[in-house]
């Protein structure tokens, strides 16, 4: 395999997790970014802990998926995470419920 093939086959790998991101996105709550990973998850947990005179974070994810081009399985039912450095967790906006047209409902 050439380095050509090998860019080639990573750009079709990012790109391919990209798209699989686009279609799962709106399953979820939150978007949790740390310094390793990207997750997306219904459940957030974030506790601030010291040890010897050490901060560090402990964040529990349910529910999650984990943006990483090599892993096979995605979606996880339970992550956690202990880091020193930054942790962001943010709420995704829900768009406005839409009803289907027919079945009963009347606007």
């Amino acid at each position: 395999m050439s380095a050509e093939d090998l860019e080639n086959y990573e750009t079709d790998m990012e790109l391919a997790l990209y798209r699989e991101y686009r279609d799962v996105v709106n399953l979820f709550a939150y978007v949790v970014e740390t310094e390793r990973r990207f997750y997306l998850a219904n459940q957030v947990d974030l506790q601030v802990r010291s040890a010897a005179g050490e901060v560090y974070f402990e964040l529990t994810l349910g529910d999650a998926w984990v943006w990483d081009v090599y892993r096979s399985a995605r979606f996880v039912k339970s992550v956690r995470v202990v880091t020193f450095k930054d942790v962001n967790v943010e709420e995704l906006a829900k768009a406005d419920l839409d009803l289907p047209d027919g079945g009963g409902f009347r606007r």
